[in-house]
This record gives structure tokens, sequence and C-alpha cells, in this order.
């Protein structure tokens, strides 16, 4: 069995959790896929931010409730010490604040302890690919209390001409999929699926994933998917 992994055959992965069972689960759980490598672990802040600079992981799976620092410095921290390392939330909070404080940070992932096993590996997957994932429970507080959001252009997104393919595209990537899955979902080329997207972008006027998310939130996509 071979991965379909599209960056490299073997995802290196950080495991960042004060707590022994969760930290045995997850590792258990990604050291069954041929495709992830787990490459080292932390059960405190200040382990995770050292460990994970020198070790450099393709993603880190961050808790954000631990002892030294919390899991919103860490991932602060480790934007400039190793910008390249992408991050994971995995957490019980389902509060706004978290989540708005985080993706303004950067992370590529936010997504709770109760989800499903499988959901993991596919958030994974989805940000190895260069997607962000959000859990469905969370994402409509990706924009909630807009006001005291900077929406950029998805606040003029009614006046914005998106063909149906467009849309299509759009929505897939917003909810986690690859270019190539996005690609076989909708039965075209790749290359096709990277035109259609660079074109919606340019059209809502968005230069990250973070603005795309929040408008595909307020446009009821995530809630379809």
């Amino acid at each position: 069995m071979t991965s379909d992994l599209p960056a490299s055959p073997t995802l290196r992965v950080f495991l960042a959790d004060d707590h022994p069972v969760v930290l045995a689960g997850i590792k258990a759980l990604i050291t069954a896929d041929e495709g992830l490598e787990v490459v080292g672990e932390a059960a405190d802040g200040k382990t995770a931010l050292r460990l994970a600079t020198e070790l450099s992981p393709d993603i880190l799976i961050l808790d954000i409730s631990m002892p030294g620092l919390n899991g919103v410095k860490v991932a602060e921290m480790l934007r400039a010490a190793c910008p390249k390392c992408k991050i994971l939330a995995l957490t019980v909070h389902e509060d706004r604040g978290y989540l708005r404080q985080l993706l303004e940070l950067g992370v590529a992932g936010y997504m709770l302890k109760r989800s499903a096993a499988e959901d993991l590996v596919r958030a994974l997957r989805a940000i190895a690919s260069g997607g962000l994932y959000l859990d469905p429970s969370v994402a409509g507080k990706a924009v909630g209390g807009a006001a005291g959001l900077r929406l950029g252009a998805a606040s003029i997104g009614e006046a914005v001409d998106l063909s149906e393919r467009e849309i299509d595209v759009l929505r897939l990537t917003a909810s986690g999929h690859s270019n190539k899955s996005t690609a076989q979902e909708l039965r075209i080329g790749v290359k096709t699926v990277e035109t259609y997207k660079a074109r919606a972008m340019e059209k809502l006027g968005f230069r990250t994933r973070v603005e795309l998310v929040r408008y595909a939130v307020s446009k009821g996509w995530l809630e379809e998917t």
C-alpha cells in the first residue's frame, strides 16, 4: 500500500499534548498509516516549541491547553522559529476566541478532540496538500461576530460574479480538499482547478486561505460539505 500524500512519501508529524492517554491514542492512529510518521512528542509548551524548532516537522499537532506555554503562545512563537511547520490545533475548546486567535496566527487546522479518528487523518492530508481544515462543529464560529473580524472582500461578495464551477472549486478548497481531490471530485484536471481557484480568489480579492474559509462559512458552504 502506498500513501496518496502529494508532498512526500512520509509526512513527518510532531505531537504536543499533556494528556498521556490522548497522546498515546494519536500516536497509535498516526503510526498505523504508512504515509505518516511521528518524529517527536512533548507534554508541555516549552518542550514542544524547542523540539519542533529542532526537528522541523511537516505538521505539529498542538493541544491548546498545556503547561509552560499554552498552545496559542507556542503557535505564535513557532511561526517565527519554524515557518515551514504547519500547525493543527487539536483541542476541547469550541469557543470563538481561541479559534479566531489561532486563525489570525496562521494555523493550518483546528480540530476538536471529540471528532472521529478518521477525521484526524483527513485533516492531516488536507493540511499537507496546502489546505486549511476546520472542524465542521466550529467552522461557523470563524465568522461569528462579523463586526469584530476583518472579512476583506467577503463583505462585498454579493457583488462578485463567480461562475458555478468557480464556486464548486472554492467550496471544496475551503472544506479541506487538495487540488488533486478537488479535480477528482469535479472530474476535471488539476491545472483547471488551479486556474478556477486563482481566478475566483482574484475576483474576491483574497490572498489567504483564512479569508476563503471565512467567506465559505458566511455563505454556508461548509455546512453543505
